[in-house]
Order: C-alpha cells, then sequence, then structure tokens
C-alpha cells in the first residue's frame, strides 16, 4: 500500500512538472541553461598522425578512438607557431603572438628559456580571466612555458590554481650548463615542479609527470562538480626531449619506444578524464577539446616515427610548414557535438577565446583587437557552417613566411628566411605545393 501510495505521489508530480514545463517552456530548460565546462587537453609537440584517429598505425589510442568516435574530429584545425612559446600565447589571448609581444626576443630567441626576464604581460587578458568573470573555477595543470619570473605566473594570469612546470622538460640544469653562458644557461636551476608558486619538487619526476597531472585534474574535476570550471591541461609530452618520458606502467611498452610510451600514456590520461565526466554526470555539459601545441619534430630520417609524425602532412615541428602548424584536434561534447563527424574548416587556437566566452554567456574582450572567431557553428556541426578566415598567416618569430586563404597556400621566400620548410638562402629548394 505504501509502495503503491508512493508511486502514484511520484507520477502525480511528475506530470505537474511537465504540465508547468508545456506551460512555461523556460521551466523544462533550467538544466540546459547552466554554463558548460571547458577542457582543453594540450599536448607538446605531439604530430598530426600521432594518434589513431588520425592515421597512426604505431601507436595505440583506444580512449582517443572513442573520443574522436563520440566527438568530431577537426582536420583543419591550425596553431599560429610552430614552437611552444608562441603558439601557448595564443591560446590564451585569442591573438597572434605578434599582436602581443610573444614571438621574439633578444635573449630567448623561438621560446622562453629559464629565468627569462620576459613573460605574457599582466594586462593582457587571458581565457582563463574571461571565464573566472564569468563565475568560473580556473585551474592550469601541465606545462605553462608564458614566463617563470612571479608576474608571469599563471596565477597571475586568471589561474585559481597552477600544478605543473613553468617551461619545457628538456629545459633541465644539465642542459644549461651545456648551454654555458649563452641564455644564462648556468644560472639554469634544477627543472622545478611548482604548486602555484611554490616549488614543491626540483628536479620534478618527469617519468611520474603525466599520471600525477592526471591525478590532480581528476581531483580537480570532482572538487567542481556542481561549479562551471575551466580545466587547462597542456601535457609535457611527448615533449622536447629526444627520450619522452613515460610512468612504469607505459615505459617499454610500445611499438615506438619512448615517443610511443608517452603517447599512449597521454591516451590513457584522457580515458580517465573522459571516464569521471560521464561517472559524475556532467559529461553533456562539458566540452572537452584535445589538441597539440605544435607539430612533432620528427626524426632526421623522416620516414622514422621515433620522433613522432606529421604525415600525411609536409615538414617536421618549429617552421611554417603545414606539419608544424596543422595539428591533430577531436572537440567532444556529448549531445551537443554531433558524434563520428569531421570537420574540414579552417579554425585555430585563437578561436577558443571568443566561442568559449560566448558559450559561457559573455563576450571576448571589447577593448583590443581579437583575432580569433566565434566558431561556435563549427563546434556544433551546423549546416553549411563556414571558417570565418578569409586568411591566415604563418610566422616564423617576426617573419611572414606563408598565407592560407581558402585551399590555398601562398609562401613568400625571402632573404632572412629562418627555418623555412621550403627555401635555404633565399632560393626555393623543396616544391611549394
Amino acid at each position: 500500500m505504501i509502495c503503491n501510495a508512493l508511486m502514484g505521489q511520484s507520477r502525480l508530480i511528475a506530470g505537474t512538472i511537465m504540465a508547468l514545463a508545456a506551460t512555461f517552456p523556460s521551466i523544462g530548460l533550467v538544466l540546459d541553461t547552466r554554463k558548460p565546462n571547458f577542457i582543453v587537453i594540450f599536448c607538446d609537440n605531439l604530430g598530426y598522425g600521432d594518434i589513431e584517429p588520425f592515421g597512426s598505425k604505431v601507436h595505440r589510442t583506444p580512449h582517443l578512438n572513442r573520443m574522436a568516435k563520440e566527438g568530431r574530429k577537426f582536420t583543419h584545425f591550425c596553431v599560429t607557431a610552430g614552437v611552444c612559446t608562441p603558439s601557448r600565447a595564443s591560446i590564451m589571448t585569442g591573438c597572434y603572438a605578434q599582436r602581443v609581444q610573444m614571438h621574439v626576443n633578444p635573449r630567448d630567441q623561438h621560446v622562453l628559456r629559464p629565468i627569462s626576464p620576459y613573460g605574457l604581460h599582466p594586462d593582457e587578458i587571458t581565457l582563463a580571466e574571461v571565464l573566472k568573470e564569468r563565475g568560473y573555477a580556473t585551474t592550469i595543470i601541465g606545462k605553462w612555458h608564458l614566463g617563470d619570473q612571479p608576474e608571469f605566473l599563471p596565477t597571475r594570469q586568471g589561474f585559481d590554481s597552477f600544478f605543473g612546470i613553468p617551461y619545457s622538460d628538456d629545459m633541465t640544469k644539465a642542459t644549461g650548463e651545456r648551454i654555458g653562458s649563452k641564455m644564462d644557461g648556468n644560472r639554469w636551476p634544477p627543472l622545478p615542479l611548482l604548486q602555484n608558486e611554490k616549488v614543491v619538487e626540483a628536479p620534478a619526476d618527469r617519468n611520474m609527470l603525466t599520471k600525477r597531472y592526471t591525478e590532480r585534474a581528476l581531483q580537480f574535476i570532482e572538487q567542481n562538480k556542481r561549479n562551471p570550471f575551466f580545466l587547462y591541461f597542456p601535457q609535457a609530452m611527448p615533449g622536447s626531449t629526444v627520450k619522452p618520458f613515460a610512468s612504469p606502467k607505459f615505459e617499454g611498452k610500445s611499438k615506438n619506444g619512448p615517443w610511443g610510451d608517452s603517447v599512449e600514456e597521454l591516451d590513457w590520461s584522457t580515458g580517465q578524464i573522459l571516464d569521471k565526466l560521464v561517472e559524475l554526470g556532467i559529461d553533456k555539459r562539458t566540452l572537452v577539446i584535445w589538441t597539440s601545441d605544435n607539430g612533432a619534430p620528427m626524426a632526421r630520417d623522416m620516414d622514422s616515427p621515433t620522433r613522432g609524425t606529421n604525415k600525411p602532412l609536409f615538414g617536421r615541428g618549429y617552421t611554417t610548414a603545414e606539419g608544424a602548424f596543422r595539428v591533430p584536434t577531436i572537440m567532444w561534447w556529448p549531445g551537443k557535438v554531433p558524434a563520428g563527424t569531421i570537420c574540414a574548416e579552417l579554425s585555430t587556437t585563437m578561436d577558443l577565446l571568443p566561442t568559449f566566452a560566448r558559450l559561457a554567456g559573455g563576450k571576448a574582450p571589447q577593448d583590443r583587437k581579437i583575432d580569433g572567431h566565434d566558431v561556435r557553428p563549427l563546434i556544433l556541426g551546423e549546416p553549411n557552417a563556414q571558417t570565418p578566415y578569409d586568411v591566415f598567416y604563418y610566422y616564423q618569430r617576426d617573419h611572414l613566411q606563408a598565407i592560407r586563404s581558402g585551399p590555398w597556400k601562398l609562401f613568400l621566400p625571402s632573404e632572412k628566411a629562418i627555418r623555412h620548410p621550403h627555401v635555404a638562402k633565399g632560393k626555393v629548394v623543396k616544391p611549394l605545393l
């Protein structure tokens, strides 16, 4: 009798809710109007062809296969530089690195080095600051590489917390000693692991970085399951060393040596994140973007996968070749991003700031030029959605080396070409197309 009474009450309550929702449609949309969570997994130096959804035959990436099956592959997603620092400046500011003066400096050349006096200017507005203003909990877990002095650290740039390394994993004390006085190498400290602005381990245990980062990311998600959050997860691997690092569970287990070990551990890490979102029931209000900061450096023998591969694209990382700028990208948001689809329209890391701002109910900063665009139509798979870019620029430091418009890419040789993928000493040495 009690059960029957309770069932009757449940039906009455359910019927009342349905009637109210029909009369006042906005009531039925309460859950849908909550701000979405954002997770950006940003690998280091991982190539276009390094994961199975983008053609790898040597790396096992079942969790990324699942992510691609349940989400949307972006086959023309670009970064703004073939190296770390300027690429990361763009994802944070929505601008070309040249606009925010993070493309070149007299001391560090291509990327920031330890104890550099340079960094992302505190006056720049970051993606974290935009979302924090909208009520988001913000954290970065992983590699920063936009300045290691206190005024440039993530906790001064809109992030509530930081757990990770301030620059690349190969910038160790031993590396500095080999460099000597150049770039103050003889003053480089042991690679530090930071909690906010405090060094908690030096040198950092590089074998355990992916595992420890993943554990911290899961804790952050659990702690903020009822609040909108932004998890910026710039992984340290595969990284810049000749032999990337992996935890004992993955070390020596892949078919492609240390590079493959690190990639397969990144895949495991991704699976942990997706599973946690499903477990907590917040997967349908969380957009996860998985990508890389630039293409793989590749081995001297470019047919060897031992330092990653950008195939079928041409060229290695650190240049303005397509293999340096175009990166493997998957977007996952159950119920929002159309499953098992592919977007072949051009979009870039600069688009994250204006897009996330709009999804969070706000706008990109209005007091400055933002080079990125709101690409919600591309992410959500709207019919006939097209790239917002008439032109996209390929810079190597302060040299404009190429321009893309539609399916065309024009290379601009110059006598001062630096690391140009097709030009040496001002002369074309490889076919442009």
